[in-house]
């Protein structure tokens, strides 16, 4: 095998083992076959009980400053894995599901060129973005039920990130819950492979008005076929 042509990071939830995230990591694995999928372990906790912040159920503002170091030190852990694979951002994506997706979200919020694509399954946000990394396209996939992170969340924060001029999808999946459901799994490789991001809209066509993209992942989308193309 030569080498890898996109660098994937996949982070699990809060209070988990790793195993939940593995339907995503397959899905990863065979639309994008010359990838690196990395799918490192929350450093706090043990067993089936990890986690990527520091302390356990913390109170709300205490929640936000410990995903903001997470989402430091994640970014120093994939800047390594990029410059030993010789990767740049636009060729890597980062997807976490809850806690890990806030992790992710913070991550990129710090150094706005470490992914070019950040797919947020489910997540837990510790607040509202204050600034967009300009070039990095955010996925929101969600439960339509979720009770541990409702939906109005990821809606709210979809919003904000247009306000801002970001780049974002929203992706809903009615009658589910806190999951990495099939449905979003399905929906995130289609985003992968289909979606062309703000940047390179506004290179081609200028700037649009702010751009909505809201879907129902309960659609089941007939993408492309699986030929691994470059996130960017």
């Amino acid at each position: 095998m030569g080498a890898p042509a996109q660098l994937f990071v996949v982070l699990h939830g809060e209070s988990a083992a790793p195993d939940p995230v593995l339907h995503l990591v397959a899905a990863l694995r065979q639309a994008f076959p010359q990838a690196l999928i990395v799918q490192p372990y929350g450093p706090f906790g043990s067993g089936t009980a990890r986690r990527w912040i520091a302390q356990a159920s913390p109170d709300a503002e205490a929640y936000v400053g410990l995903v903001t170091q997470a989402g430091a030190v994640l970014a120093d852990e994939i800047r390594r894995f990029q410059q030993v694979h010789g990767l740049k951002g636009e060729q890597t994506a980062l997807a976490g599901f809850s806690e890990g997706a806030a992790v992710v979200l913070e991550s990129v919020l710090g150094d706005t060129r470490l992914a070019g694509r950040v797919l947020l399954f489910g997540t837990r946000f510790a607040t509202l973005p204050q600034t967009v990394p300009a070039q990095t396209t955010v996925h929101l996939l969600h439960g339509a039920a979720d009770p541990v992170a409702p939906l109005e969340q990821a809606r709210q924060v979809h919003g904000h990130l247009a306000e801002l001029a970001g780049d974002a999808t929203l992706d809903m999946a009615s009658g589910v819950g806190h999951a990495l459901h099939d449905a979003l799994i399905r929906q995130a490789i289609v985003r992968l492979q289909t979606y062309l991001p703000l940047r390179s809209w506004e290179a081609a066509m200028g700037a649009p008005a702010v751009r909505v993209d809201e879907y129902d992942a309960d659609d089941d989308p007939q993408g492309p076929s699986v030929d691994g193309r470059p996130l960017h």
